[in-house]
């Protein structure tokens, strides 16, 4: 497998700010060419950062790769701010890993 380092998928804003340091960039807003160019990048590079906004769109193809070594998908601020999608999710890992949350301090349910 040929690798890249590290791509981008989100909305426009966000992405060309990762282009102007030489990131590979991916535009998108639409839930079925997100899943889709997540699949086909996921091959090729070690690291997919996408926008909160659309990784809460694609969760259940996000998962897939939770479990794999490589590509890291990291959910990252949409040009709107962040949704919190991302916080969540590391909150969960560390739960699921360590038995409670030692991060966030949030109270059991």
């Amino acid at each position: 497998m040929s690798e890249k380092k590290i791509a981008v998928i989100g909305d426009k804003d966000v992405v060309l700010a990762f282009k102007a340091v030489g990131v590979d960039v991916y535009p998108s807003s639409d839930r079925e060419k997100s899943k889709e160019t997540l699949i086909k990048l996921a091959r090729n590079y070690l690291v997919i950062l996408i926008t909160e906004d659309i990784a809460s769109q694609i969760g259940d193809i996000i998962d897939r790769y939770k479990t794999k070594p490589y590509p890291l998908v990291l959910p990252i601020p949409s040009a709107k701010g962040a949704s919190g999608f991302g916080e969540e999710n590391i909150r969960r890992n560390i739960e699921k890993a360590v038995g409670s949350d030692i991060l966030f301090g949030a109270e059991e349910k």
